[in-house]
């Protein structure tokens, strides 16, 4: 979903603040595109429909005239990639509405009230059981600013427990990012890479769902052993600015689930069901499954006894805090349209694809994931990231005979890993700004679980590859 764009710096410094503008970045790759329409030679590959599904014929390069983009030309490309990713934009400002009437209900927000009250005298499953509902957010609705709000609700209960600060921060963020990472139905990610790679929506979901589980395991592992150090020796764990005191708010909240909010969980899991049927069923994409989540919003305001104007109103606002992902999604596809009206996008695949048919598939897969991995520290938006890379990467997984699947699946690790350690991540940032934790300490701190997951996905990408990950 859409960065927030943030930086933490510490109580007493008045360093000035450098952040990274994705818009800014995002016209820098646009006008480097542009000039390379100048540079590099044009060329073409015929393309093949092969059941029902465009892909390039290997034996039917040719090289092409220059067709250099004016500057006016690639300003025109802003507008053009706007209409041409319409259908993302508008799903995803669908989805933003949808939480944001969700929100409105209440729901969210006694849920998690009520699960830490419940787990408050259970602490062993405090950090599974909390994780587990953030890792499925994250899984199934891209679930990651959202989560921001529950940060200080969780840290004054895992202080209360004995715990740390870094325990109730990393229950919230590693939680969602287990989930975001493995994406079994994340419609921000493995959504929109699936449908530029003209993959079925969702599919391959079972290979995912295994990755899912070991992901959380490792997760909920890190965070409970460093937990319970910190319980055994409390000078081993971060305090920052917060007080055990602060949990009796959270603890004497009267808030519980009503009726009316059990009725919307129960909707909300029904949504999934009939989403995932819909999709298996009848190849639902994502104009079936944006009316659905419409459908979905109007139910559960009138469950939650929310007044049409309240429903419109709510949906508005939901929707305006994803504007920034949406525009980010635009101009992302500005830049693809300068390439293919510079014909160079052809020539650049012909070029790598020469260079690396002489070597294993497999070492090809790891390329394509370290490469994933490093567009993501400068591109930290999901979304636009998927935009970027994929209209490339997707043929390019063709030519060298690696299945499109198991491309997106090298795109959503690699995204996901980097967003619980990359300063460029705006939501992380907010995070550890809220929670009072400098970066470099939570980046000591993580390290180790970032390199377990990222041989993770080293070798998910690796047996994807050789099992073949399809359909195609």
């Amino acid at each position: 979903m859409a960065q927030v764009e943030t930086t933490y710096q510490p109580e007493g410094k008045t360093k000035k603040d450098r952040k990274i503008n994705v818009f800014a970045l995002l016209l820098g790759v646009l006008v480097i595109a542009t000039l390379l329409t100048y540079v590099l030679p044009a060329g073409d590959y015929g393309r093949i429909e092969v059941d029902g599904r465009t892909e390039i014929d290997p034996d039917t390069y040719k090289t092409a005239d220059q067709t250099p983009v004016s500057p006016f030309g690639a300003v025109k490309a802003l507008h053009t990639g706007m209409v041409e990713a319409a259908n993302i934009i508008f799903f995803v400002l669908i989805i933003g509405g949808f939480f944001g009437v969700l929100t409105a209900t209440g729901t969210i927000n006694v849920l998690i009230t009520t699960l830490a009250k419940r787990l408050a005298t259970r602490e062993k499953l405090l950090i599974p059981g909390m994780m587990l509902f953030f890792a499925i957010g994250g899984s199934l609705m891209g679930m990651a600013e959202e989560t921001l709000a529950y940060i200080p609700l969780l840290i004054p209960l895992a202080l209360a427990l004995g715990f740390d600060v870094l325990t109730g921060t990393a229950i919230v963020i590693l939680g969602a990012s287990a989930g975001f990472t493995t994406a079994v139905m994340n419609p921000f990610t493995v959504g929109i890479a699936q449908g530029i790679s003209e993959l079925p929506m969702f599919s391959g979901m079972s290979y995912r769902l295994v990755l899912f589980v070991i992901v959380y395991a490792v997760s909920v592992t890190f965070v409970y052993r460093h937990a319970m150090k910190v319980k055994k020796d409390p000078s081993r764990g971060f305090y920052g600015k917060y007080s055990k005191k602060e949990a009796d708010v959270l603890l004497k909240s009267k808030e519980k689930l009503e009726t009316k909010h059990k009725l919307i969980l129960g909707a909300f899991l029904l949504n999934y069901v009939v989403l995932a049927f819909g999709v298996i069923k009848y190849k639902w994409y994502i104009t079936e499954i944006a009316a659905l989540f419409v459908m979905l919003t109007i139910v559960i305001g009138v469950i939650g006894r929310l007044s049409a104007d309240k429903i419109a109103k709510s949906f508005v606002d939901g929707s305006s805090l994803l504007i920034g992902g949406a525009l980010i999604i635009g101009v992302s596809r500005a830049t693809l349209v300068v390439l293919n009206e510079g014909h160079i996008i052809d020539p650049m695949l012909h070029g790598v694809s020469d260079t690396l048919k002489h070597i294993p598939a497999f070492w090809s897969v790891i390329g394509m994931y370290n490469f994933q991995a490093i567009i993501h520290f400068i591109l930290a938006s999901g979304s636009g990231h998927a935009m970027l890379t994929m209209p490339i990467m997707t043929p390019l997984a063709d030519l060298l005979d690696i299945t499109r699947q198991t491309a997106v699946l090298s795109f959503s690790f690699a995204d996901g890993i980097g967003n619980i350690i990359f300063p460029t991540a705006g939501t992380l940032m907010a995070g550890l700004a809220i929670a009072g934790i400098p970066w470099t300490k939570w980046a000591k701190w993580v390290l180790p679980l970032v390199f377990i997951q990222y041989l993770i996905g080293l070798a998910a990408v690796v047996i994807a590859h050789l099992m073949n990950y399809g359909p195609f």
